[in-house]
């Protein structure tokens, strides 16, 4: 390249840099800013789910041995610190039946009523609320429990909700919307849920009509 092309070229670059230098700068700026936002997040999710795993061991522990202190302040570290990950739901929802089992209804429905307002799965939420509902049934607090548990147009959950609700209309008397409900659950339960078709043939059969 001779030296008139050479300087040629120099003008026509701080030309251009005079029109877009200050426009590039700041786009490189941004993409700069953007990869390292990305990196930080998915650092922040690796460690969370890392603190969060180790935690849910002790969860594990505490559900075999029945240790409900243990039970208690490993869910109620989880929820606080890692309640965005999967861990803590699954949390909630074994807290909630080693409390039970060690007679604490409350704290129980404590640890479903959690998994309700946060899980950010809906598997976990119906469960919590098929759960929460049974303790509200054992309660006579039937109203509470079909508030809890409205039924769903569709999905794999239509079946096992309207069961709960034919059980909580059973026990307060509503037997005509009781064998409603428990149609519903027979026409949606797959067929090759035998045990618990036979289930709720045997609690229609109870009903009479």
């Amino acid at each position: 390249m001779s030296y008139h092309d050479e300087q040629e070229s120099i003008e026509s670059f701080k030309a251009w840099w005079g029109q877009w230098g200050n426009v590039s700068t700041w786009v490189a700026l941004v993409v700069l800013l953007a990869l390292a936002a990305w990196n930080g997040w998915n650092y922040w999710q690796r460690h969370q789910a890392a603190g969060a795993a180790v935690l849910y061991d002790q969860v594990q522990q505490a559900a075999t041995a029945g240790d409900q202190a243990l039970m208690t302040r490993a869910a109620t570290d989880m929820e606080s610190r890692f309640s965005s990950t999967a861990y803590a739901q699954m949390s909630a929802l074994a807290a909630a039946k080693t409390l039970y089992l060690a007679g604490d209804a409350a704290g129980a429905k404590a640890q479903l009523q959690w998994d309700i307002d946060h899980a950010k799965d809906d598997e976990f939420r119906q469960i919590a609320k098929l759960r929460l509902a049974s303790l509200l049934l054992d309660e006579k607090a039937y109203d509470a429990g079909l508030a809890l548990l409205v039924q769903p147009a569709s999905g794999p959950f239509k079946g096992v909700v309207a069961d709960g609700r034919g059980d909580l209309l059973a026990a307060a008397g509503r037997r005509d919307e009781a064998r409603a409900a428990y149609q519903l659950a027979l026409e949606n339960l797959p067929q090759g849920s035998a045990s618990e078709r036979q289930l709720i043939q045997f609690k229609l059969d109870a009903l009479g009509g």
